[in-house]
C-alpha cells in the first residue's frame, strides 16, 4: 500500500450508531457487531497513525426539522422518526474514541445522506492530497459503505472496503455485500490485510 496516496474514509462513526445507548445501534441485527466494527476500525486507526496514510472522518449531521430527508424511506424514515444525527444533539456527535487520536484525523461535514461525496468537500480533500485509493469503514454496509464506494469508483479511486471495520444490518446482508456487490468496483479486505 502507498500510504502517501491512500486515505482512510470513515463512515458514521458517531453516537447514535455506536454508543451503547446509541438510537440507531439496534439496526444491526448481530449482537457485539458494533462493538468488534468499533474495536476493529481504532485498532486500524491506532496503526496507521504513525504512517502518511490521510484518516477523515465523514459524519451525517441533519437539520433538526430533516429538510435534507423530504421524502424519507426504509432506513432514512428510520432515522427521520427517531430523531438521529440531528444538529446540535449528543447523537450526532462523533464517537469520544476518535478524540483520542487528535487532529490526525480530519472532518468533512457537509454529509446528509448515504453517499459521502455528496454536498461535501470530501473530493476536493482528496484530490488535493494526491489521494489515488481510498479504504472504507463505517455503518451501514449496504447505504452508506456502497453509496459512498460507488462515488469514490466512479471519482477514479481504487476502492477498498475493510469487511471487519464495516457492518450490515444482517449477516446475510454483510456477506452478501463483501462477495457480490463491492468486488464489482472495488477490493474487500480485512484491517489486517491492510
Amino acid at each position: 500500500m502507498d500510504y502517501k496516496h491512500t486515505a482512510l474514509i470513515l463512515v458514521g462513526y458517531q453516537n447514535d450508531y455506536f454508543a451503547k445507548d446509541g438510537i440507531l445501534r439496534g439496526v444491526v441485527e448481530e449482537p457485539g457487531r458494533v462493538d468488534e466494527v468499533l474495536a476493529n476500525t481504532l485498532a486500524l486507526i491506532g496503526r496507521l497513525v504513525p504512517t502518511e496514510v490521510s484518516i477523515i472522518s465523514t459524519p451525517i449531521v441533519l437539520t433538526p426539522d430533516y429538510r435534507a430527508l423530504a421524502s424519507p424511506v426504509g432506513i432514512l424514515h428510520a432515522i427521520k422518526e427517531s430523531g438521529a444525527f440531528a444538529s446540535g444533539t449528543p447523537g450526532a456527535q462523533d464517537i469520544p474514541e476518535l478524540k483520542a487520536f487528535g487532529d490526525r484525523i480530519q472532518y468533512v461535514k457537509g454529509k446528509v445522506g448515504f453517499n459521502a461525496f455528496s454536498d461535501t468537500l470530501l473530493d476536493d480533500e482528496l484530490k488535493s492530497r494526491g489521494i489515488k485509493e481510498v479504504l472504507l469503514a463505517g455503518m451501514v454496509t449496504s447505504l452508506c459503505i456502497d453509496s459512498t464506494g460507488r462515488a469514490a469508483y466512479e471519482r477514479g479511486y481504487s476502492v477498498k472496503v475493510l469487511s471487519d471495520c464495516t457492518s450490515a444490518r444482517t449477516t446475510i446482508e454483510q456477506s452478501y455485500f463483501c462477495s457480490s456487490v463491492f468486488p464489482l468496483y472495488g477490493a474487500v479486505v480485512s484491517s489486517s490485510e491492510v
